[in-house]
């Protein structure tokens, strides 16, 4: 905005992030984000000169939930309207929306009581996704796969009543989910990017690794995500930068949210797409449209982040998931098993001509790398047994060692795969002193686990198998879609394909293929 002429304000209660760098805007406040302390701040602007606009879609979730009570200040917001932001963010309105779009999402009910909780969750059906209303980070968030468990859980949460009633909604199990970051002019629709997630749906966007270009999508799928994204864009309102999050399941493409803000991936699909997709979203907040910012070159003149050259190369954004550097109240390792309440605290990006270079690339940024050899012990729920047999057996061609649980064993065993069977936990040591298998990670024999759980409730064993794992700094894989893509990263490692290339150089790829 300061390159159209604008002395730029920026209100940041967080001095830890980049946005608080000293010449980021004209003008920076680190003070909380409350109605009182921003509208301080207005005034205080608003006596130097004329404040031509607040924006708030480039903040968080914080600042939309102050949009409308700015705008009942007198404060003018620019781009998407508080009226607009109230149709995403409100359950009942945004089920207006998708009902008025004719477009399909989870069941979902809201509870107050232990017993409105059991008979909505009993009508959806089990498993089904329960959290508190009014959280941030998926704060609370839990899969529960019974009526004890909810319960449980209904005990456990904030105290249910009509102002803050818990959420229940269908969990799509073996779903893939999908975010999209696009921009909306009110008549354009320009996709920044479609992301397929590599883990399933059901754990936090932000933990989740995801790849861009989408690489099991076809050409149809991606054209319902972008047709859903354009009626939800309109239905909405939007004005500016949208994030859609979706979940294909037996080839039903529900509606999971839609936040008319930027999402944590815009800064990657940035990088990725060589596009300035937030410089966009402030000029559209502006009055300028799409076809503006395709004149200019801000956007590409054809086309959009849906439609990168044959050659452009795969990127995949890995969560850094400090799990080692964070103790239980009773001082144990927290436990490294991923969910829907968020707690990774950085992204990394891996950038390489194929999805396994790029996955490894990211393994590499955030944890360390993966192994290209020893030994890999493997643990998994009984759902999870078929989808392992065929990245497990390749493993196994690999050249690596193999150890698992009895009924893990049992299974690879009758797929042809052998794997040496180590004692749980919970069976403590051998009469011999045979040990068990968090002796061996504590000793240092196992280099990678993987290790599923068999419900969202931890487990004494899966816990003791994960812990040992994070203290001594080995990877470990929680769902079967990592396994399969870890499978590839080391292939892609020890095929030594793995090669270096600069932001500067993938950006002007990028530039040379659109232009021919």
């Amino acid at each position: 905005m300061r390159d159209k002429g604008f002395d730029t304000v920026m209100v940041n209660c967080n001095p830890e992030t980049v946005s608080t760098d000293y010449d980021t805007s004209s003008r920076l406040y680190f003070e909380p984000l409350t109605l009182e302390d921003v509208l301080e701040v207005y005034h205080a602007e608003a006596a130097a000169g004329p404040v031509a606009g607040v924006v708030v879609q480039l903040g968080g979730q914080t600042p939309l939930g102050l949009a409308q009570a700015l705008k009942d200040e007198g404060l003018p917001i620019v781009g998407t309207s508080p009226e607009a932001i109230h149709l995403a963010e409100d359950r009942g309105a945004f089920g207006h929306v998708l009902a008025t779009a004719g477009l399909p999402a989870p069941k979902y009910g809201t509870a107050t009581s232990v017993d409105e909780a059991l008979e909505i969750a009993r009508g959806i059906g089990y498993p089904v996704l329960v959290r508190p209303s009014y959280v941030l980070g998926g704060r609370g968030m839990q899969i529960v796969y019974n009526d004890d468990s909810l319960r449980e859980y209904v005990a456990k949460a904030t105290l249910a009543s009509p102002d803050h009633p818990i959420l229940i909604d269908r969990f799509l199990d073996d779903a893939i989910e999908i975010d999209v970051d696009a921009l909306y002019d009110g008549e354009d629709l320009y996709i920044g990017a479609i992301m397929e997630h590599i883990e399933e749906a059901g754990i936090h966007s932000g933990d989740s690794a995801c790849v861009l270009p989408p690489v099991t999508l076809g050409r149809a799928e991606v054209g319902r995500v972008r047709e859903s994204t354009r009626k939800l864009a309109e239905g909405i309102g939007v004005r500016g930068l949208m994030n859609v999050q979706f979940a294909l399941a037996q080839d039903i493409l529900y509606v999971l949210e839609a936040n008319p803000r930027a999402s944590r991936t815009v800064p990657f699909v940035a990088k990725a797409t060589g596009v300035q997709i937030s410089k966009a979203a402030s000029r559209i907040m502006l009055g300028e449209s799409i076809a503006d910012l395709r004149r200019d070159g801000l956007l590409p003149a054809e086309g959009d982040g849906t439609t990168l050259p044959p050659d452009a190369a795969t990127c995949v954004k890995e969560a850094v998931l400090p799990f080692k550097r964070f103790l239980t109240q009773e001082g144990e390792v927290v436990d490294s098993l991923l969910g829907p309440e968020m707690r990774s605290t950085g992204e990394v990006m891996g950038l390489d001509t194929d999805f396994g270079s790029a996955f490894a690339k990211s393994q590499l940024g955030a944890y360390g790398g993966l192994p290209n050899d020893g030994t890999v012990f493997v643990s998994v729920a009984n759902r999870h047994k078929r989808a392992m047999i065929f990245p497990v057996k390749r493993l196994a061609d690999l050249g690596f060692r193999l150890m698992a649980t009895e009924g893990t064993a049992d299974v690879l065993r009758r797929n042809g795969v052998r794997a040496e069977v180590v004692r749980k936990h919970s069976t403590g040591r051998g009469p011999d002193g045979e040990p068990t298998v968090v002796d061996l990670i504590y000793d240092n024999q196992v280099d990678m686990v993987v290790n599923t759980p068999e419900s969202q409730e931890a487990r004494a064993d899966g816990y003791a198998i994960r812990a040992s794992t994070t203290a001594m700094d080995k990877p470990i894989i929680t769902t079967v879609q990592e396994l399969a893509a870890a499978v590839q990263g080391i292939e892609a490692q020890r095929a030594g394909t793995l090669r270096v290339m600069s932001l500067q150089e993938h950006a002007e790829q990028l530039r040379a293929g659109r232009a021919s």
